[in-house]
Order: structure tokens, then C-alpha cells, then sequence
């Protein structure tokens, strides 16, 4: 059988219009038809872009300015500490873990794929989590078994996120929710990769990667995953509806700046401060980390070890807040 080629779309701006397009080596040949949002493009678009991916391209990329291929409004579902060595760091033991850990994101929180993201004046513990994000095919609102053999029903495609975390609203707070979805936290993009039924195996091997500064934070491969895409969408569908264009981020790797102290420390500390002091003295420890600062430039890349699926790179300036 000829090897599968994994269609590439990105979307853009060019003359201040949003428009679609497929990319190959750097040159997008454009959609004849104007899709609004992700979700029209993959119930609607499909015949155009399999046939912009026939013609050669007309766009160089760098004339364009790329944005994120996921539109609102959209749901952003997230896995926590799916990754074996992650999971340890979080002070679980993946050997021994009896259930997915799921929140969310406010779609607010989407921004462009080499997009500045302000950091707020009041956060100080700017965390970055590149995470391999699935962007959802169809409308499920009841619970629903997705299986290896089904899961292209139910995905149309992959793109790299970015869970940028307050850690000092998330943690101290309790609050995901929030500390997680300030406007421009999840960049997503640059590239969504169509997978065909047969491309998705080339999930089970992908290589993650995360830099500040050209300084390496996290590398890890998918392969490490405690739970996969189709058990996961299975439980999802349990206690949530999705819809075409809604994302499913899928865990991040080991090298977070935050980590949690041992169990005993974690007892201990508890046991001897109350849970105000605790989490000031948190705060102040964290301070002497390399969290994310004004000037610091993240880039995140995701791609398979044969460059069958290359998702590119994300490249995202942290700024302070304008005045």
C-alpha cells in the first residue's frame, strides 16, 4: 500500500481576511471556498481541501500572517498528568493510577501559534505544557465507545497546544479553570494535520519538544502516555457533549517548572502551617524557579522521528502587560 501523506492545513491572514490553506514546504496553495470557523471547514470543506492539496502552492508562508487553526467558540477539554514521568513529578504513581484526570479551559484562552501572550501583572509563576491537541470531528451527546478501530470517526485531526498555567492562581486558589485560561493561554497551531484512518497509529510514536530561550524544558514521546485517545474520548463522552472543532488536550510531559514535594513533605508541611501560610510559603520558594518572564520566547514542536507527521512550530513571545 503507498504510504499515506498527512495534509497540512493552516489558517491565515492575507489583505485582513481570514482564509484556509494547505501548506507544503512552506508554500500554501489557498481553499477556493471561505470556511468561518474549523467546524464548517470539516463538514463542509473537505473536497476543497483535498483538492487544494492536488495543486501546487501559490502563497509563500512567510507572506502570511498564521493563526489559529482552531476558531471560537469551541470547547477546550484537558487530561492532567498523562504522561509516566509527569505523573510522577505530580506525585502519582502511574503504575498504580485508577482513574484520568480531566478539566477545562475557556476557549478565551486561544490564541495564534506565534501570537505574543501577555503574562498579568499579578502572576508571577507563568508555567508553559506543550501537549499534543486533538481537534474533534463530529457531535456526540451521549456516552459513546470509541475504539482504535473507530477513533477517525470521531477525530479529524492534530495540532500542537500550549497549557500555559498561573501557577500561583491555580495552585493556591485551587482553580484550574482560572489560572488556566487568561487570554492567550492555549496558543494552538501552526499546522492542523488531517489524519486518514491509517495515520493513526503514528500517534503512539511522536516526539514532543519545548524550549524558552533555545533552551531545552521538556522532551518526551507519546508513546509514554498512561491514557490514550480512544479510552479517553470514551470517558469524556460520559459526562460531556462535543461538537466538530472542539479540542481535547492530551497531557503534557515531564519538565514543567512547577513539581509537587514528596508525600511525607506534603503531610508534614500541611500538619504544621495553615493552608494561608503554606501556599505563601509556596509562592515565595517558587519565585527563584525559571518560570515564564517578559522576554522569555517559548517554541514547541511536534513531529514523528520519519517526518511523516510534522505539526511545525509554535513560536510565542511572553510580553508584560502594555501600560
Amino acid at each position: 500500500m503507498e504510504k499515506s501523506v498527512v495534509v497540512h492545513l493552516v489558517r491565515y491572514r492575507d489583505s485582513e481576511q481570514a482564509s484556509w490553506g494547505v501548506v507544503t514546504a512552506d508554500v500554501v496553495s489557498p481553499l477556493i471556498g471561505q470556511y468561518p470557523s474549523t467546524a464548517d471547514l470539516i463538514e463542509r470543506g473537505e473536497s476543497d481541501w483535498r483538492a487544494a492539496a492536488a495543486k501546487p502552492g501559490q502563497v509563500p508562508l512567510t507572506d502570511v500572517e498564521l493563526l489559529s487553526p482552531v476558531t471560537t467558540p469551541c470547547r477546550v477539554m484537558c487530561q492532567g498528568a498523562n504522561y509516566r514521568q509527569h505523573a510522577i513529578e505530580s506525585g502519582m504513581d502511574p503504575d498504580n493510577r485508577v482513574f484520568n484526570l480531566f478539566f477545562d479551559k475557556t476557549d478565551a484562552a486561544i490564541t495564534g501559534p506565534c501570537d505574543p501572550v501577555t503574562r498579568p501583572a499579578h502572576v508571577t509563576l507563568l508555567d508553559y505544557e506543550i501537549e499534543l491537541a486533538l481537534v474533534l470531528r463530529r457531535s456526540v451527546d451521549a456516552p459513546t465507545a470509541i475504539t482504535v478501530e473507530n477513533l477517525s470517526d470521531y477525530v479529524f485531526g492534530v495540532t500542537i497546544a500550549n497549557d500555559l498555567s498561573a501557577r500561583d492562581i491555580q495552585l493556591p486558589q485551587g482553580q484550574f479553570l482560572k489560572g488556566k485560561s487568561y487570554r492567550g493561554f492555549c496558543p494552538l497551531g501552526p499546522v492542523l494535520a488531517v489524519l486518514e484512518p491509517e495515520d493513526f497509529t503514528l500517534l503512539d510514536d511522536l516526539e514532543l519538544r519545548l524550549e524558552v530561550n533555545g533552551s531545552s524544558r521538556q522532551t518526551d514521546n507519546t508513546a509514554n502516555m498512561l491514557y490514550r485517545p480512544a479510552e479517553t474520548l470514551t470517558e469524556l463522552t460520559e459526562f460531556c457533549n462535543i461538537s466538530p472543532g472542539d479540542v481535547l488536550l492530551t497531557g503534557t510531559p515531564h519538565g514543567c517548572v512547577a513539581t509537587s514535594p514528596p508525600p511525607m513533605v506534603r503531610r508534614l508541611a500541611t500538619a504544621l502551617l495553615p493552608e494561608d501560610k503554606l501556599w505563601a510559603a509556596f509562592v515565595k520558594q517558587n519565585q527563584r524557579k525559571p518560570y515564564l518572564r517578559p522576554g522569555d520566547v517559548v517554541t514547541a514542536s511536534i513531529r514523528n522521528a520519519a517526518g511523516t507527521l510534522d505539526l511545525g512550530t509554535q513560536r510565542n513571545a511572553i510580553v508584560a502587560p502594555s501600560s
